[in-house]
């Protein structure tokens, strides 16, 4: 897939960048070196090109907080602690 010079204006511009046009003619190169390489990836088979592309499987778990321990719990195994506080020692002068 090629990309154009006019695109690599466009995204110039919202990225609020300017560039020589010697450096626009190398980011297009790249650039569709780029869109290249994704498609290769494309055709792989079994492949996602991107999680939205996998039909809703969510490979990755909830992100539900949770507390692991109690922080009492917690602070009774700190070697030194003051009230609610880890006791550390001072760095400072």
């Amino acid at each position: 897939m090629s990309i154009s010079i006019e695109e690599v204006d466009r995204i110039a511009k919202l990225a609020r960048l300017t560039f020589s046009p010697e450096e626009k003619q190398k980011l297009q190169t790249e650039m569709s070196a780029i869109l290249d390489y994704v498609d290769q990836l494309k055709k792989v088979e079994g492949m996602a090109a991107s999680p939205a592309d996998s039909e809703g499987l969510n490979l990755m778990r909830d992100d539900v907080a949770e507390m692991p321990i109690e922080p009492e719990e917690f602070l009774n195994q700190a070697p030194a602690r003051e009230g609610r506080y880890l006791k550390v020692k001072s760095i400072l002068e």
